[in-house]
């Protein structure tokens, strides 16, 4: 199971024309404007618990004391099984959450012993919602996603609009267990993207804090865009007619949406467009994600099974691969750090000068060896001698300044600079600078980190903010070590470092 990178695929292109032809009703043009002001005296606000897909804590501490038996009587397998699902090799169990103002988490685990290769269920395609299956036409599904408009956003829609209709929509078990989730995985907490800015702070020093940021604004377009997509889908416009998107949801209460389905969209492979991203119940977050199983659901004879990849005995929790995403895209997408993450790595940029006179034929000698004018180089866990290694190439070449010296490296034909121990003695120096800043962006020390984990009691929050940030420091102190062991191998370490006029820029 992977989910695709979902800062690319959750903005919105903008649609220039607000005025949208709708079929297949009788033609006519609305505009969203005009049917938006006709519309908001009797527009019902989804601001209450019972028409969102996350109630307030407030609420859900309340509603947990109140909840009527009859109601939960039949859980979310109950209900799939009576729907098509076949028998199968797990059962519903629930630990408590980490907040006791939370519901308990429900999770999947396996009602027998396992052994790897078995079936541990298969969900039928009824019971899985798609694109195909919101929008009615496999067209105007995979038109929206050629368009860069967002999966996510339109699955999000759906169910809040099969929120609305509270009992009576088909989706009302799993919804309501989407509601108990509430975007929670298995191993910790909600997104970040639902942290409050003094919560973000535990991100101070991470690059993670910005893209939270960017995540958020991209939300906030797909949110505007609402409305367009609603009236482009037929089968959304014929079922919920007159809900303008914006009217009958504010923003907030998209955003949390947008954020449980985030935390429990499913790419399959080997499908349509209009298929690859799917809500699966039993799925995750009920699943437990980790990086290092190679468990996958896959799409197989008009169902989405499981097949397992390791010996689980019964009652144990089920785990399935959440793709190769290092650390802090697992804490934007599912709310938790793997700290046995081997997909773990951060990025180094590195950018040839512009105003340097050899600009030209510096980037043309760069792309010859493969690399950019500005060039992202990923820093795997475990791999930072391999990645300095990459960049000192890169870095040589911006900083020769001599024309006849670049004659020479245009000629060669390999990353080769001429390195003198000056020039080398720079190069390193720009580097173990470079990761001390990066490391002294940090409020914190790795040993305070350590204090903090170590602490029973820590804020469930701080403390998968403070296991990221000790990953990324791990990881930008393996790379100033392997700096400092380069420097300390010249042959002479009183060389003055050559002046670099044109340097390379790294951020």
């Amino acid at each position: 199971m992977e989910v695709s990178p979902l800062h690319h695929s959750c903005t919105c292109l903008p649609i220039r024309s607000r005025g949208v032809s709708i079929s297949p009703r009788k033609s006519c043009r609305v505009s969203t404007d005009s049917l938006r002001s006709t519309r908001r005296g009797n527009v019902c606000l989804a601001s209450s618990s019972s028409e969102t897909l996350i109630g307030s804590r407030k609420e859900d501490g309340k509603r947990r004391k109140a909840v009527n038996e009859r109601d939960e009587g039949e859980d979310l397998k109950s209900w799939m099984h009576k729907n098509g699902l076949p028998p199968c090799k797990v059962v519903l169990k629930e630990r408590p959450s980490y907040d006791e103002k939370l519901r308990a988490i429900h999770y999947v685990a396996a009602s027998e012993d396992l052994q790897a290769g078995d079936v541990a269920f298969a969900v039928p395609n009824s019971l899985v919602v798609t694109l195909k299956r919101v929008l009615g036409n496999e067209t105007i599904a995979e038109l929206l996603t050629t368009n860069k408009l967002s999966e996510l956003a339109c699955l999000a829609l759906y169910l809040m609009y099969e929120k609305k209709q509270g009992k009576k929509s088909f989706w009302y078990p799993y919804i309501r267990e989407l509601d108990r989730q509430r975007g929670r995985g298995q191993l910790a907490v909600e997104s970040p993207l639902l942290w409050s800015e003094s919560e973000l702070a535990y991100l101070t020093g991470s690059p993670t804090k910005a893209e939270v940021h960017e995540r958020a604004e991209g939300i906030k377009r797909e949110y505007n865009e609402l409305d367009t997509v609603w009236f482009m889908a037929g089968s959304l416009f014929q079922q919920y007619p007159y809900d303008i998107p914006t009217e009958a949801f504010p923003f907030e209460i998209f955003k949390q949406a947008f954020v449980a389905v985030q935390s429990c969209v499913v790419h399959l492979q080997k499908v349509s467009l209009a298929q690859r991203f799917a809500l699966v119940p039993l799925g995750p977050p009920l699943l437990a994600y980790s990086s290092n199983c190679k468990a996958m659901l896959t799409a197989a004879n008009d169902a989405v099974q499981l097949v397992v990849d390791r010996p689980y005995k019964a009652g144990e929790s089920i785990a399935v691969w959440c793709g190769p995403q290092p650390n802090s895209k697992l804490l934007i997408n599912y709310g938790f750090v793997d700290e046995d993450n081997s997909y773990d790595r951060l990025v180094v940029e590195a950018a040839l000068n512009t105003e340097d006179p050899q600009y030209q034929d510096k980037r043309m000698v760069a792309q010859r060896n493969g690399k950019l004018s500005v060039q992202a180089f990923q820093v795997y866990v475990g791999k930072e001698k391999e990645t300095v290694s990459d960049m000192l190439p890169y870095l040589r070449l911006g900083y020769v300044s001599d024309p006849s010296e670049m004659q020479s490296v245009i000629s060669s034909q390999g990353p080769i600079c001429p390195v003198s121990p000056c020039m080398e003695s720079a190069v390193l120096d720009q580097l173990a600078q470079y990761f001390g800043t990066r490391l002294a962006g940090y409020p914190t020390t790795l040993s305070e980190d350590e204090s903090l984990l170590a602490d029973p009691n820590l804020n469930p929050k701080k403390r998968v903010a403070t296991q990221l940030v000790r990953s990324e420091k791990k990881i930008l102190h393996a790379c100033l070590l392997v700096t400092i062991d380069l420097k300390n191998q010249l042959p002479d370490l009183t060389v003055t470092p050559c002046p670099a006029p044109y340097a390379p820029s790294l951020r």
